[in-house]
C-alpha cells in the first residue's frame, strides 16, 4: 500500500514535470508549423521540427509511444521514449545513406495500428520485449526522417526532427499521466477509449 502511494506521488510529481513540455509543444508546434507552411523552409531546424509533425503517422505513433509507457513499469516511463528516441536517431543517419529499406511506409503505418492496439488491450510485456517493439518502430521512422532529408539541410534538421520527436514523446506520457489521475478508478476505460483512437487512425492510415 506504501508502495503504491508513493509511486502514486512519483506519477503527480513527473505528471506536473510533463506539464511545461506539453504546453511548450502546443505553442512551438503550429508556429513551426506556420513558418513551414509560409515558404520559409531554409531546410533547416524549423523544417526538421515541422516534418515528424506534418505526418499524421509519425505524430500519432511518437504521442502513442508516451502514453503506452505509462501503462507500464516505473523504469518504462523513460527506458521506452528514450529507446525510440535514441534509435530514431540512428534510424534518420541510416536514412541519409541511401541504404535501401524495404516497406517502410507501410510499416509506419502499421506501427500505428499495432500501438493503438497494445494501448487499447493494456498488453505489457517484458521490457526487452517492449523494447524491441519500439526499436523497430522508431529505425522506421527515424530512416524516413533521414530519407526525406534534404540534401542542403546540414545537423540542425536532424536537430529540429529529434527536439519534435522528445515533445511529441512528452506529450504522451503527460497525457497518459494526467488521465490517469484525473480519472483514477476510471483510467483504465480513458486509456481503452485513447487506444481506440489510436487504432482507428491505424486502420485509416493501412487502407489509406
Amino acid at each position: 500500500m506504501l508502495r503504491s502511494l508513493r509511486w502514486t506521488n512519483k506519477s503527480i510529481r513527473l505528471s506536473r514535470l510533463l506539464l511545461p513540455l506539453l504546453l511548450l509543444a502546443i505553442v512551438l508546434i503550429p508556429v513551426s508549423a506556420q513558418a513551414h507552411f509560409d515558404g520559409s523552409h531554409g531546410f533547416g531546424f524549423v523544417h526538421g521540427f515541422t516534418h515528424p509533425i506534418d505526418g499524421l503517422d509519425h505524430l500519432v505513433a511518437m504521442v502513442a509511444v508516451g502514453l503506452w509507457a505509462t501503462q507500464m513499469n516505473r523504469r518504462a516511463l523513460w527506458a521506452i521514449p528514450l529507446t525510440f528516441l535514441m534509435v530514431m536517431a540512428m534510424g534518420g543517419f541510416l536514412g541519409t545513406t541511401g541504404f535501401a529499406l524495404p516497406f517502410v511506409e507501410q510499416g509506419i503505418a502499421y506501427s500505428v495500428l499495432v500501438l493503438g492496439v497494445l494501448i487499447t488491450a493494456a498488453v505489457q510485456p517484458p521490457m526487452a520485449q517492449s523494447a524491441a517493439i519500439v526499436t523497430l518502430f522508431a529505425l522506421l521512422h527515424g530512416y524516413a526522417h533521414g530519407a526525406e532529408m534534404p540534401s542542403t539541410a546540414g545537423l540542425s534538421y536532424g536537430f529540429g526532427f529529434m527536439v519534435a520527436t522528445a515533445l511529441l514523446l512528452c506529450n504522451g506520457l503527460g497525457i497518459g499521466l494526467f488521465c490517469q489521475q484525473l480519472f483514477q478508478r476510471h483510467a483504465r476505460l480513458a486509456q481503452f477509449f485513447m487506444g481506440g483512437v489510436v487504432t482507428s487512425l491505424g486502420v485509416y492510415l493501412c487502407v489509406a
